[in-house]
């Protein structure tokens, strides 16, 4: 998959594009991520990539000359193009999934105050936002769909399988995960130790164990991806001792 990154500040992607799983995907040609600098297309004599909005308003806008210049030099047939705002439809696993299996996918960073619209109609960009709050530019959140389509392409994780059974993705909170020592002492002298079950060798009962505490902790924290896990069917594939264990939590027990 080739992943293009149109950006007026080109050198925050150099850290996370050369470490970790980025960087090996990149390594074994599974991702090729290029990074364009949209003022090496601004016409202006200063390399200006913005301008006041028409109509006034609070601060500056992208203007649509370099941004068009940047992408007539690098292409937009036939590719996705993405462009990261808070206006747009909020980032999930189908999105991520769908955006996984295209070829060449283009991703434009706003800033400022945002983008000329007619850079965005023009090239049919769609819309995308990571969340309900605003970030100084679409380079943070343009990462963060970077890292999460890279996972679900296939030899990036070490077990392809690792995706759909994390949290989230998976419908339910992910479990509490522990580590040797089995007890730890904290600074205030209080020993905190692993629970027995997980130090028991009873597969049976560690994987009881990792479902109930999932759903507890989806109980309380997201009450809404509970009620979306069981509605989905998801619960029918359950066996007798994952179903009574999850009676006993929808019950309070």
């Amino acid at each position: 998959m080739k992943i293009e990154i149109l950006t007026v500040f080109p050198d925050m992607f150099a850290g996370v594009l050369d470490a970790s799983m980025i960087a090996r995907a990149q390594g074994k040609g599974i991702i090729e991520v290029t990074v364009t600098d949209i003022r090496e297309f601004s016409e202006d004599k200063h390399r200006k990539t913005d301008g006041y909005p028409f109509g006034g308003g609070a601060g500056m806008v992208m203007s649509v000359q370099p941004i068009a210049g940047a992408l007539e030099h690098i292409g937009t047939e036939g590719k996705r193009m993405i462009y990261m705002s808070p206006r747009g439809r909020l980032l999930n696993e189908d999105i991520i999934t769908g955006l996984s299996a295209e070829e060449t996918m283009v991703i434009l960073c706003g800033h400022y105050e945002g983008v000329d619209q007619r850079a965005l109609d023009a090239y049919g960009f769609e819309e995308i936002s990571i969340g309900d709050y605003i970030v100084t530019g679409g380079e943070l959140p343009a990462m963060v769909l970077i890292d999460a389509v890279a996972r679900m392409l296939p030899g990036t994780l070490g077990n392809d399988l690792a995706h759909s059974e994390e949290s989230i993705y998976s419908g339910l909170l992910e479990y509490p995960q522990y580590t040797r020592p089995a007890v730890y002492t904290d600074a205030a002298g209080v020993e905190r130790a692993a629970p027995d079950t997980l130090l028991s060798g009873n597969h049976k009962e560690i994987r009881l164990w990792n479902f109930r505490e999932s759903l507890l902790l989806t109980k309380e924290r997201r009450p809404d991806l509970l009620a979306a896990y069981l509605a989905s069917g998801a619960p029918d594939t359950l066996d007798k001792d994952e179903k009574k264990v999850l009676d006993e939590v929808r019950s309070g027990q």
